[in-house]
């Protein structure tokens, strides 16, 4: 077995693994805590915000708080995606860490997966199998790049908000 093959099955099997996950009910219009994980290091909590998902990770309770701008935040990015790059998309769990936001999908008229980071890894990265060179996947890889650039800006803001704001000032008896 050749590198080639060595991947494509690698990828084959990951795909499998994400199918095999619980569903997502895209159709829900209103926001909801989906879950609770704890870590001795990390703790992570999960909504849902019209019909995607939104993960927040962080140390303590207050890092994962979900606020109303940045719930504003997170449908407006998944609207302003639609309309701007392809209305045929599923969405992943937008993951929001202290110092990086990451956030993948699938455009599913081209079977490419994409990835934003606006972190460490900073960029857009795309994945998919026999992708067909063509005028209409430049345009497509064109409006990913210049929608990174708004989604950057909008989810530097959210996390230079998040680290100025002090939760603890709004607790009664401080």
């Amino acid at each position: 077995m050749n590198q080639y093959d060595e991947i494509k099955n690698l990828l084959k099997r990951s795909r499998l693994m994400l199918e095999q996950s619980a569903p997502i009910n895209l159709d829900a219009d209103i926001e909801s805590e989906v879950d609770i994980e704890t870590s001795p290091e990390d703790k992570t909590k999960t909504y849902r915000v019209s019909g995607g998902l939104i993960k927040l990770h962080g140390k303590d309770k207050q890092d994962l708080e979900l606020t109303t701008d940045e719930k504003v935040a997170f449908q407006e990015t998944m609207d302003e995606f639609v309309e701007e790059v392809s209305d045929l998309s599923d969405f992943g769990v937008l993951n929001m860490y202290p110092n990086n936001v990451e956030w993948s999908g699938k455009v599913i008229d081209f079977d490419i997966e994409f990835f934003y980071s606006i972190g460490e890894n900073q960029g857009v990265y795309i994945n998919g199998d026999m992708i067909k060179l063509d005028d209409n996947l430049v345009e497509l890889i064109n409006k990913l790049t210049v929608y990174y650039e708004k989604f950057k800006s909008k989810w530097a803001k959210v996390l230079a908000q998040r680290k100025k704001t002090d939760y603890r000032e709004d607790e009664p008896g401080q």
